[in-house]
């Protein structure tokens, strides 16, 4: 075993030359590997500086576009349920000044633009005709209402001059599309919000564009470059307008510049190490041999040690743990930092640190002296050399181990300024936009379409329900456990429904307040998603408690009104038609006896005149169960078992089933139970068995089917017969009219469907039927 490396030390020591050659190729390879993972490195630092450019103003552009939703949504709530607009001017004129990027809001019913402030400087928009307007704003307006969301048109030349960005919120009152509400912005305020300037970085240049949907080609709005072919990009796209944002690399060589002093620097020293690896082993064999392998291995890692401590892209520095001397920095740091490396080598670390984190500074640098902690992380401030407050995310790790006594230790710092400036512009964007939501007359609120859980609850939620918004947020079904009792299962099967498809919801609901009134609700929810998937819901719940009190006394009033139109109606026709008749006929038999010659003549004529009397008798106690039934204002109604009234008047009309042999197929569910009169429910069943019964086909037995089922939520009797059917194209109209007969049989009196019909109506439900000829006859009626 000792023989073979003896025997390969000898070899090389006996070929200097070879071996400083194969030294020389192994460091050339070294060198080339290193220089390759340095310029891969270098490369994803531009990717991720190019990743960080881009979320920087993919945030800014998201957040101006909620801004613009927030605005064009609190313009919308300015048009009441009539289509009017109301103060119009006084809230443009605060969302104006609160969002000065805006060069204007607008209103435009039916796509005309009817109210815009401010109006002076766009005076050439009023009355504009989006739908007469070139053909891609109109494909771009009808974007916005087929979406139902906010759609950017633009960037375009704008009517009243300059070239801006148009936001059309659609607005639909009754799911009917009214207009729009908009907010017009200037192409440079938008660049300007989102932080999109080709003179701010050296290295890299935006590029802004959209797909013309005329032309289908991609359109450019930046004097930079167009063609990305080569060059290292990245780009982000905005559904909200269909934009599209390129950041490119526009010094691709920069990062070779920055290799070729570290590879002119490892050839050199390659060459420089095999020349002497080669004089040393031709002097000292065995002994210099060694030493030239553990140099080589040092310089080696002295060198990467030496790149990644220089090169890094954060700054470090070696500091005396026990005086806080700054004992070594690299150049990123001093660049941070605004010394020279000399200036910085020169001072205390405490010295560039801000003065009110000190404190803090001291206590956490405390736990690592005394071996509480290892390592510590934490955001600070500092002070350049021009006396500049700067924020820098810090790791201190001591150099000495567990248990030594204290000696050195690094510090890494990262500069986080401007996420810190972007943060505390993000923190007064949001408290802005709190306060004006909180001005808007409804409970604006955020949730979580998983769960349904709130994650931001407005503070109008106290004016209107009673509650605060963190019972809202933070107890669990808390709006659920507050709905009301009756509309509880028709919410949630409603959300469940339209969550399962995705819809967008719009509806009303009752909610127990905390002083336990009754406060109707319109919720109107929009799903918010991302890559495709819904991320969370937005929504605004306005009070219509007062409108419903107005529609209920409404209806109620007309329903009064109609109804008793409807039977007043009726009556008089009845009256009119049937008691005309009667006497009329009374009239003409009284003219004949008078005028009878014989005893036997005025006899005759007496006995037609008693029938006509009795006939008249009859119509008078029909008109007045006509009457009993339409005048009933107080009807007596109980829980009555359907199955079981059924079996009674199946039983009445026993002899009759078995005299015609007829089947009866009750299909009704034992369980069912509805809210009726019982006469009026045992007076329509018998009616309707007794026809199917009475108007059975001759050619065949008969076959009664009755069911019970749901349908849209209301439940209906359906009685099916195979019988001698009914003409309705003919007498379909008169269907259920007073002493209409259809099929000649002597005992049918006309009188029993449009009782029926009554009963029926007076309970609040409707009889329907269906018939065809010498086939059946099928009566549906629809229990309230």
């Amino acid at each position: 075993m000792e023989k073979k490396p003896r025997k390969l030390s000898a070899w090389f020591l006996s070929r200097p030359r070879t071996s400083g050659f194969i030294f020389f190729l192994f460091l050339l390879s070294l060198i080339g590997l290193i220089v390759s993972q340095r310029y891969q490195l270098f490369q994803e630092n531009k990717e991720r500086e190019i990743s960080n450019i881009l979320d920087g103003v993919e945030q800014n552009i998201e957040q101006t576009l909620k801004n613009h939703y927030t605005v064009a949504l609190t313009l919308a709530l300015t048009v009441d349920n009539n289509g009017v607009p109301q103060n119009f001017d006084e809230v443009a004129k605060q969302l104006i000044a609160s969002n000065p990027d805006l060069q204007a809001v607008q209103l435009v019913p039916n796509g005309v633009v009817k109210y815009i402030y401010p109006l002076k400087g766009n005076e050439a928009v009023l009355n504009l005709n989006l739908y007469k307007s070139p053909p891609r704003t109109i494909l771009e307006a009808e974007k916005a209402i087929k979406s139902r969301k906010m759609y950017y048109q633009g960037p375009v030349k704008l009517t009243q001059g300059g070239v801006g960005v148009i936001g059309r919120l659609p607005l639909f009152i009754n799911n009917k599309f009214w207009g729009f509400s908009a907010v017009v912005i200037k192409l440079e305020k938008l660049f300007e919000a989102a932080g999109i300037d080709n003179k701010k970085y050296e290295d890299y240049q935006f590029q802004f564009s959209k797909v013309n949907d005329i032309t289908h080609k991609e359109e450019f709005f930046l004097p930079s470059t167009q063609d990305f072919t080569g060059q290292q990009a990245k780009a982000i796209n905005f559904p909200d307008g269909d934009w599209k944002l390129y950041v490119v690399n526009v010094n691709p060589y920069s990062s070779w510049l920055q290799l070729i002093s570290a590879v002119l620097f490892g050839i050199g020293l390659t060459g420089l190490s095999s020349y002497l690896l080669t004089r040393l082993l031709k002097k000292q064999a065995l002994l210099q041999g060694t030493v030239s392998h553990q140099a080589s291995q040092l310089i080696d890692t002295e060198s990467k040690f030496k790149n990644i401590f220089d090169h890094a892209a954060i700054g470090i520095a070696r500091i005396s743990s026990l005086t806080g001397q700054i004992l070594e920095v690299n150049q990123h740091l001093c660049n941070f930092l605004g010394y020279t490396e000399e200036e910085l080598m020169s001072k205390k670390i405490k010295s560039v640190i801000y003065p009110d984190d000190l404190a803090e500074d001291r206590d956490l640098f405390k736990q690592i002296l005394s071996g509480n902690i290892r390592q510590y992380n934490n955001e600070k401030r500092y002070l350049t050399k021009e006396g500049k407050v700067i924020w820098g995310n810090v790791i201190i790790t001591p150099l000495w181990n567990v248990g030594e006594e204290p000696t050195n230790h690094i510090v890494i710092v990262e500069d986080v300024t401007k996420r810190k400036r972007e943060e505390q512009i993000l923190i007064a964007s949001q408290q802005r936009i709190e306060s004006l939501i909180n001005t808007v007359d409804g409970i604006v609120w955020e949730g979580n379409p998983e769960d349904s859980t709130y994650t931001f609850t407005s503070k109008k939620v106290q004016d209107i329900l009673g509650y605060t918004p963190k019972q809202f947020m933070n107890i669990p079904r808390f709006w659920f456990d507050h709905l009301h009792p009756e509309d509880k299962e028709r919410v949630e099967t409603y959300i469940s429904k339209s969550t399962k498809e995705e819809k967008q919801r719009d509806f009303e609901y009752r909610m127990i307040a905390k002083d336990k009134s009754i406060v109707w609700i319109r919720d109107i929810v929009t799903i918010i998603k991302e890559v495709g998937q819904p991320v969370k819901l937005r929504g605004i719940m306005i009070d219509i408690t007062n409108q419903k009190h107005a529609e209920a006394t409404l209806n109620k009033s007309y329903q009064l009104v109609t109804e008793q139109n409807k039977r007043l109606l009726n009556f008089s026709y009845i009256v009119s038609h049937n008691l005309r008749s009667h006497s009329s006929n009374i009239q003409g038999i009284s003219a004949l006896i008078e005028s009878a010659k014989t005893e036997d003549d005025r006899n005759e004529m007496i006995q037609l005149l008693k029938t006509v009397a009795n006939n008249l008798n009859e119509t008078l106690f029909n008109l007045n169960n006509v009457i009993n039934i339409q005048t009933s204002i107080d009807i007596i109604v109980e829980p009555l078992n359907l199955y079981d009234y059924i079996i009674k008047t199946l039983t009445t009309q026993n002899a009759q089933i078995l005299s015609r042999q007829a089947t009866i197929l009750n299909k009704v569910d034992p369980h069912i139970e509805i809210t009726y009169n019982r006469s009026y429910l045992e007076s329509i069943l018998l009616n309707l068995i007794s026809n199917a019964l009475r108007y059975s086909h001759p050619d065949r037995k008969p076959v009664i089917s009755i069911t019970c089922f749901e349908e849209n939520g209301q439940l209906v009797l359906r009685m099916s017969d195979n019988g001698i059917g009914i003409d309705l194209k003919k007498y379909g109209d008169k269907m259920f009219g007073i002493y209409q007969t259809f099929n000649g049989n002597a005992d049918a009196r006309g009188f029993g469907l449009f009782i029926s019909k009554n009963q029926v109506e007076a309970m609040g439900g409707k009889i329907e039927v269906e018939s065809d000829l010498n086939k059946g006859t099928t009566f549906k009626i629809y229990f309230k």
